[in-house]
């Protein structure tokens, strides 16, 4: 019996001395906030080095707060030269020698593999960029009976049915049947372009017709660019499940952006997902691009997905971009109203520009400078919403036909990342009650030392916001972790204290 008691005593002790060690550490074990990054932006070099630099910077980028990385498209584009969205071979990583080259614009399969291997270690998720609305650069033509559409109103057929040349011919003579000896032709395919998207012919045949359910905008906008995939057509499924499943698996790839998906039947993602996410046993995070500024239209694109998916705020952008081009006379209590982050946070990816935003692309909305700083405190020191920080905004873009480039903003993005990195937790508290100044605060979490935080910005004079940040920083002193400000904020008793910004600026303030 007293043998018994002894053992008793001893495992107590023991749990005790574990319990202890676990409060200790709890730090250690405390989540962080996730924050996206688009590793890539337009006018890259197409030298082939964005893998190995990928590969070098990882763990500079997760100690700077950075926890995934969506990769451009990695597999062979219509030439050397292509961004990724004019897809040839999804099979070929940069392994086999087609279209005049072996890498594709960003570097060999064995250097992406080895630079995602390096941000797995370094703590990092990386999401696989996949374009499955079309496909560009086919190995030889095909005769196809079509009928032109209209461009603006894709429902609108203007001609007599003719037969045409169409670039539809996928046969991969390079990659010779390694991974997948599907061959892609006209019927794989409902509709093409001539003369830059002037002309647009839809195919004729047996079940042919642009997808029904897909964004309205000019009528039907299933058709956006080169031979448009079928989604109708069992082969071009199951073929698309399992190059999906071979791309996730070969990259061990953490999740996914979506591109296009407004222009593909809606219900092909929900079970494109569904099949990666069962047979892979992952999670899969995936963000679809569903480029619009109807908010209804991204509410209905979720829930006709069946919350499948995240969907990036364009909504957002655009009011980041309005902002930043108003001359300082945009109202800023609007921005948070009428957003995806503001009525789904969980299924917001927000961003400030893109890839497609900045200057020379069609969807050119790019926010001006002086006003990103102020965006990009809103996305990362904000409870609501993924946020993703754009590598044209961090490094700095090439220039464009046009001679414009984006700056550099590493230096001064860096403290607002960590600004999200150690104090945007707890409770938010939001002050959208000035045109000009806005604010909103963090009380702070038990798991990350001195957490909590008040952010102001405004687009027009500076001034001062009375805001509560707990009554557990009573007598605390703040100051401005951004170094705009220079002063000091004492909390009063209350919890609450009177918080300064700069004109035109931003300030972070944190507990010293």
């Amino acid at each position: 019996m007293i043998k018994h008691k002894n053992k008793i005593c001893i495992f107590l002790t023991l749990l005790f001395l574990i319990m202890n060690i676990v409060c200790i550490n709890s730090k250690a074990f405390a989540s962080d906030n996730g924050t996206m990054m688009q590793y890539f932006e337009w006018y890259l070099d197409d030298d082939g080095t964005l893998w190995n630099e990928m590969n070098k910077n990882s763990e500079k980028l997760s100690k700077a707060g950075i926890t995934a990385l969506w990769i451009p498209p990695s597999y062979k584009g219509q030439d050397y030269k292509d961004v990724g969205y004019g897809v040839y071979d999804l099979y070929d990583l940069g392994e086999f020698n087609q279209k005049g080259t072996v890498r594709t614009k960003y570097g060999t399969k064995e250097e992406l593999q080895k630079a995602i291997k390096s941000a797995h270690n370094a703590g990092l998720q990386v999401y696989g960029d996949v374009v499955l609305n079309h496909k560009m650069g086919a190995d030889f033509n095909e005769k196809v009976k079509a009928v032109q559409v209209d461009p603006y109103n894709r429902n609108r057929e203007f001609s007599d049915d003719k037969t045409i040349e169409a670039e539809t011919g996928f046969n991969f003579e390079g990659r010779k049947n390694k991974y997948s000896d599907f061959k892609w032709h006209w019927y794989h395919f409902d509709g093409i372009d001539k003369n830059d998207g002037k002309i647009i012919y839809k195919f004729r045949g047996i079940g042919k017709a642009f997808d029904w359910e897909v964004d309205t905008e000019r009528g039907n906008y299933d058709y956006l660019m080169g031979a448009d995939l079928d989604m109708d057509h069992p082969e071009v499924v199951n073929e698309l499940k399992k190059w999906g499943l071979w791309f996730t698996n070969t990259l061990d790839l953490d999740g996914y952006r979506l591109d296009a998906v407004k222009h593909i039947k809606f219900d092909f993602y929900t079970d494109w997902l569904n099949y990666q996410r069962n047979k892979t046993g992952k999670e899969l995070f995936s963000v679809g691009e569903y480029f619009s500024g109807d908010l209804g239209k991204l509410h209905n694109y979720i829930n006709k997905t069946n919350r499948t998916m995240s969907l990036f705020d364009v909504p957002l952008h655009y009011k980041f971009y309005s902002a930043s081009k108003s001359g300082g006379n945009y109202d800023m209590r609007n921005l948070n109203n009428n957003t995806l982050t503001s009525e789904d946070p969980t299924k917001s990816v927000t961003f400030v520009d893109n890839h497609d935003t900045v200057p020379g692309q069609s969807l050119h909305s790019y926010v001006k400078p002086w006003f990103k700083q102020l965006a990009y405190t809103f996305i990362l020191t904000r409870e609501q919403g993924y946020p993703c920080v754009f590598y044209g905004d961090y490094y700095g873009t090439n220039p464009n036909e046009d001679g414009e480039k984006v700056p550099a903003m590493k230096d001064r993005l860096d403290p607002i990342l960590a600004a999200r990195k150690k104090f945007a937790y707890g409770v938010q508290h939001d002050y959208f009650d000035n045109q000009d100044i806005v604010g909103w605060t963090r009380e702070g979490d038990r798991e990350h030392e001195k957490s909590g935080l008040a952010s102001l910005i405004t687009d027009g004079p500076g001034g001062s916001k009375w805001m509560y940040v707990g009554k557990h920083f009573k007598g605390k002193t703040f100051y401005d972790y951004t170094g705009n400000r220079s002063d000091k904020v004492k909390i009063n008793s209350d919890g609450w204290g009177e918080f300064k910004v700069n004109g035109g600026s931003y300030s972070i303030w944190v507990q010293e």
